[in-house]
């Protein structure tokens, strides 16, 4: 007999969601919501930190490795809990609603939809800069800021029309995406490029304690260049058949991303030495124009726009789930919890959230940088999360003996453990390294505490959260 929790809901595939999504529109949402801006502007960052080529790869291969043993975890814990909401439910049901509500509370006011934010920020320059390339015409700033607030509303719209027009879309735009890429890799690796940038240099001079900080934070932007790879699991509860499709797409998307990014940062070297390649802020338009002369420049852009234009349209789709699940739960604002009748989608909390990102555009464009600013701000506080995630593996394991785990992941526990224990290192050299972002972002986390004070003190218990 099995040890089933006394609220079981989590663990059943029962849902007032439509389950219209398949494998191929779950494996679509995996790689389109990776594949963003990261691979475009990350990769110059990380040579800058650790200098030479070695190091490089060593950061992009420890970067997918811990991806993988992540994924591992995540799609034990999805294939036992197919609930929408992703990383949330795993915390509730791990560790009871407070640590599930400060990461949806982080989630919601800077870090996720702050990543919406600056992808769609990076669309709108690439538009404007691609017009300017085509035409000569210079558009001023506030043309990018409505440029960013058009797309956040046009994918916000698009996604109140049910879930299988999204699935649609999200093939579309992932196959886009593969072939945009694909196309770079091809045209830097059959035109005018050096092999000796490979390995010149290919060590540091001295290996040092400032290497090892280097790496660390450079490994800050690789995660950030594969954040995203848990996409599918925040709509489990549309995904047809999710404890076998959910699990098998988190793996192939990942496997499909990986090759794309070794091929892709292979090709950007092809082209670009390293004392370059450190200083460059947009390593693509660098590499592209190399390889194509000026025309590679407005190949990029268009490269970029498909991949941000997608990136935004997919984290649209997935992120609103989590705040419908806590809505449900009544952790989060209660008009989030609603489905609409006819399309089966949480469109209030689409809406919602749409809202704040455009806010929150408004906000970023008076900013030089706003896309390192969310990188630096969260990464602490999203390892911080991401360490009890993927901790929830083994507590659920001790808490629900019983429950049926159709995916367990491999090596368990050693391999848990061990990722963990990475997260835990990377953790201390973030805090290091990047001490007052981090210290802010963790602050704001907490100040979620009053928020759940209040609906905790609520006059009636249908207030409180649980």
């Amino acid at each position: 007999m099995q040890n089933l929790p006394i609220e079981s809901k989590n663990f059943s595939e029962d849902t007032t969601l439509s389950r219209q999504l398949g494998l191929p529109s779950a494996i679509a949402i995996v790689i389109s919501r990776i594949i963003g801006s990261g691979i475009f502007r990350t990769p110059g960052p990380i040579m800058a930190l650790v200098g030479s080529t070695l190091l490089f790869g060593s950061v992009w291969i420890i970067g997918a490795v811990i991806t993988i043993f992540a994924a591992i975890c995540y799609a034990e814990l999805v294939a036992m809990m197919p609930r929408s909401g992703g990383p949330y439910v795993y915390l509730k049901e791990a560790y009871g609603p407070l640590i599930a509500f400060l990461r949806g509370w982080a989630m919601f006011f800077v870090s996720e939809t702050g990543a919406i934010t600056a992808v769609a920020l990076v669309f709108a320059e690439y538009t404007v800069a691609s017009i300017t390339l085509v035409s000569g015409v210079v558009l001023s700033h506030a043309v990018v800021v409505m440029l960013a607030l058009l797309v956040i509303v046009f994918h916000t719209f698009i996604n109140c029309f049910g879930v299988k027009l999204s699935g649609v879309v999200q093939i579309i735009i992932s196959s886009s995406k593969i072939v945009a890429l694909g196309y770079i890799v091809v045209a830097c690796f059959t035109n005018n490029g050096n092999i000796q940038n490979f390995y010149h240099p290919l060590v540091p001079e001295s290996f040092t304690l400032a290497h090892i900080l280097g790496i660390g934070a450079a490994l800050r932007y690789a995660f950030f260049a594969f954040s995203g790879w848990e996409g599918a699991t925040y709509v489990a509860e549309e995904v047809k058949n999710p404890r076998k499709n959910l699990p098998l797409s988190l793996l192939v998307g990942i496997a499909c991303v990986l090759i794309l990014y070794a091929s892709t940062n292979a090709a950007y070297l092809f082209q670009v030495p390293v004392r370059f390649f450190s200083q460059s802020k947009w390593i693509a338009v660098d590499a592209l124009q190399n390889a194509l002369g000026a025309i590679g420049a407005l190949i990029v852009a268009y490269a970029v726009i498909i991949n941000t234009f997608g990136n935004v349209g997919t984290q649209i789709m997935v992120k609103a789930r989590t705040w419908h699940a806590m809505a449900s739960d009544n952790l989060f604002f209660k008009v989030c919890s609603t489905v609409h009748p006819k399309y089966k989608t949480p469109n209030n909390a689409i809406i919602v959230q749409g809202i704040w990102a455009c806010i929150l555009v408004i906000f970023a464009s008076m900013y030089k940088d706003s896309y390192k600013a969310v990188i630096d701000y969260f990464s602490a506080t999203g390892t911080i999360f991401n360490i009890l995630t993927l901790g929830s593996v083994i507590v659920l394991r001790k808490k629900y003996p019983g429950i049926v785990r159709p995916f367990k992941a491999w090596g368990y526990p050693v391999t848990v453990i061990l990722v963990i224990s990475f997260y835990v290192v990377y953790l201390v050299i973030t805090l290091i390294t990047a001490f007052a972002p981090s210290l802010l972002g963790i602050i704001f986390t907490l100040s979620g505490l009053l928020y759940y004070w209040y609906k905790s003190t609520g006059k009636s218990k249908n207030e409180a959260p649980y």
